[in-house]
């Protein structure tokens, strides 16, 4: 059976995917940096596609709660063997389709996911619907057509089996994000390696 959600892919490389990360040191120092400002003490929040924790691991002691979900259960594993603080969970959960209520959480975290799915909207969907109004949404992305993208590295990742179904530069992802009910707060742009990641905070109307 072809595997069109490419979770093969993320199950496969689960193993080498922190060290790997650990690497960019820098990349999600910044990150971090840019959505910690809108954390607060009393905030329950959910991150989509949180891979190994990278986030998770270094923003849940901001907030109340965090739950931290991945499709792959072998992502999950290997976050979970991270987990630094009570107010961090981590769950295998299906971004497109999620379990929890309507208007659950005070903000959604997905971290350079959306490009990779082959059905963003059905994600976007979730998200507004989990999320409560006044809300914040926090999605950095890699914004392939927005400055100079490493074509290089991007086809070495493509020959391990590494797929992107959807291309934004910074415009055509705002009014995606728009489409879904949020208005974009900021969109900061950060060097990626493979092309620049826009780092968009947009909250539910």
């Amino acid at each position: 059976m072809k595997d069109s959600t490419n979770k093969g892919y993320w199950q496969k490389i689960a193993k080498i995917y922190a060290p790997l990360m650990e690497s960019d040191k820098k990349f999600y120092a910044d990150i971090c940096e840019k959505i910690r400002v809108y954390l607060k003490p009393d905030m329950n929040v959910l991150e989509l596609a949180c891979g190994s924790g990278q986030l998770s691991v270094k923003l849940a002691d901001s907030v109340n709660n965090w739950i931290a979900t991945d499709f792959s259960e072998k992502m999950i594993e290997h976050a979970k063997k991270r987990t630094v603080s009570d107010k961090l969970s981590f769950y295998v959960a299906d971004a497109t389709n999620l379990s929890y209520g309507d208007s659950e959480f005070d903000c959604v975290v997905i971290s350079n996911a959306l490009h990779i799915m082959p059905e963003p909207e059905k994600a976007m969907s979730e998200i507004c619907r989990v999320i409560k109004p006044g809300g914040i949404l926090y999605a950095p992305t890699f914004l392939w057509v927005e400055g100079k993208a490493s074509k290089t590295r991007r086809k070495m990742m493509s020959l391990t089996g590494f797929k992107t179904y959807r291309e934004w530069d910074r415009d055509s992802f705002t009014t995606f994000i728009t489409e879904y009910g949020f208005k974009v707060e900021a969109l900061h742009l950060i060097d990626g390696g493979l092309a620049p990641v826009g780092a968009l905070v947009a909250t539910k109307e």
